[in-house]
């Protein structure tokens, strides 16, 4: 038995006026996806638990099986997973976004989806200039870093991410509570070492966006799972250009197909994610597949990119998956799901129940037309806590 589970972030939204008061799946052409609601069973999994951040680190850790109640530390030690950094005891790790801030409002949470190599280089002089006393800093992906310190009390810092907050003030955020006075000054520090930094000279020159400055969030202590094969007995796999994804499948024991191509952003080669993914079900019970730029597109507050990336995900991914499962010809079962929904309007996500759609082989459907959140809001399948939906997903494979 073979199991795919297709996670396009952020997917599900809430109506849009400039749509007709449609959301991006009810306006977006995605027949593949309806196929999967249409031949299978549909349902709502609440995915972010009463009194947790409704971030993808929460969300996805549901849609891999695992109670965020109970494994949930904080969304950087996760990403420290995905990049092989060890925390030892008493270290905290923050996410660490190049940001542009202009005349103190948050413009971009991402400084222009800055390009990795450029963000590279800022993080190695903000470790040159301002790792000292125990902090030090790590490149990631584009926009995506990290800051490691020691002291248990930096765990219990408040922290605002900083996509919740595009085109607001940044001085109402700042981090406040224990230890808040260390990052806040890092932070201040950062403005000055990238004002003039040769990265964002070039970068203001080519009429890019300059990341003006550092802004901490998403932090606490070493995390730790059980493995999936362990909980569920499976071998598991997963594809993803995202830290966060990545490490919550380093943490459960998934092995990290490498994929050629893929950047987490809307120029990502989605039908690698489906090539690859139908490989490694050579020696992988499970697979699952992560597409991003639904995410970012919410995001950017931008319906049209996100119609785009949703019918880019069914075209590229989604209908290339069912039609290779089937010519394999072992049974299998999909599975789509997001992780949280990101509202267009507001930029961020929220904590609403995400709806799902599983096909498994050999099974006649219920009868639903097509997966959007109106289509599957009758049906009765709901999954509260949300982790509970992968052994569900499981079973219908198996029975």
């Amino acid at each position: 038995m073979k199991y795919v589970i297709v996670l396009p972030d952020g997917v599900a939204d809430t109506p849009i006026k400039a749509l007709g008061n449609k959301t991006p799946l009810e306006v977006a052409k995605h027949p593949h996806m309806d196929r999967v609601a249409a031949g299978g069973v549909t349902g709502w999994a609440r995915t972010i638990p009463a009194g947790l951040p409704p971030g993808s680190d929460v969300g996805c850790m549901s849609v891999f099986g695992y109670d965020p109640h109970k494994y949930y530390t904080g969304r950087a030690p996760i990403e420290a997973a995905a990049q092989g950094i060890a925390l030892g005891d008493g270290d905290v790790a923050f996410r660490c976004n190049t940001v542009a801030v202009e005349r103190g409002v948050m413009t971009d949470y991402s400084a222009g989806h800055i390009e990795s190599e450029d963000s590279k280089q800022l993080i190695q002089t903000a470790n040159e200039r301002l790792g000292k006393n125990g902090l030090r800093f790590y490149s990631g992906v584009s926009y995506r870093h990290l800051a490691v310190v020691h002291g248990a009390e930096y765990a219990k810092t408040k922290c605002v991410p900083p996509h919740d907050i595009s085109g607001k003030p940044v001085a109402e955020f700042l981090p406040s509570g224990p230890g808040a006075e260390l990052v806040r000054r890092v932070m201040d520090e950062s403005v000055a070492l990238l004002k003039d930094h040769p990265v964002n000279a070039r970068r203001r020159q080519a009429g890019k966006t300059a990341a003006s400055m550092l802004w901490f969030w998403g932090q606490g202590t070493a995390a730790k799972f059980p493995s999936f094969r362990q909980e569920y007995g499976l071998r598991g796999g997963c594809i993803s250009a995202v830290d966060i994804v990545r490490g919550l499948g380093t943490l459960v024991g998934f092995d990290i197909i490498q994929v050629p191509g893929i950047t987490g952003y809307f120029d990502t080669d989605y039908r690698a994610k489906a090539e690859y993914a139908l490989k490694a079900l050579d020696d992988h019970d499970l697979v699952l597949v992560h597409v991003e730029p639904t995410d970012e597109a919410g995001h950017m507050g931008d319906a049209q990119k996100k119609i785009q990336a949703i019918q880019d995900t069914d075209e590229k991914v989604v209908g290339p998956l069912l039609e290779g499962l089937k010519r394999r010809g072992e049974p299998f079962a999909l599975l789509i799901v997001c992780d949280h929904p990101t509202s267009t309007v507001l930029k961020t996500h929220i904590a609403e129940p995400v709806p799902f759609a599983i096909y498994a082989s050999g099974k006649s459907g219920a009868g639903v037309k097509a997966y959007t959140e109106s289509a599957v809001r009758a049906s009765a399948r709901k999954f509260d806590p949300g982790f509970q939906l992968m052994s569900f997903f499981l079973q219908q494979g198996r029975a």
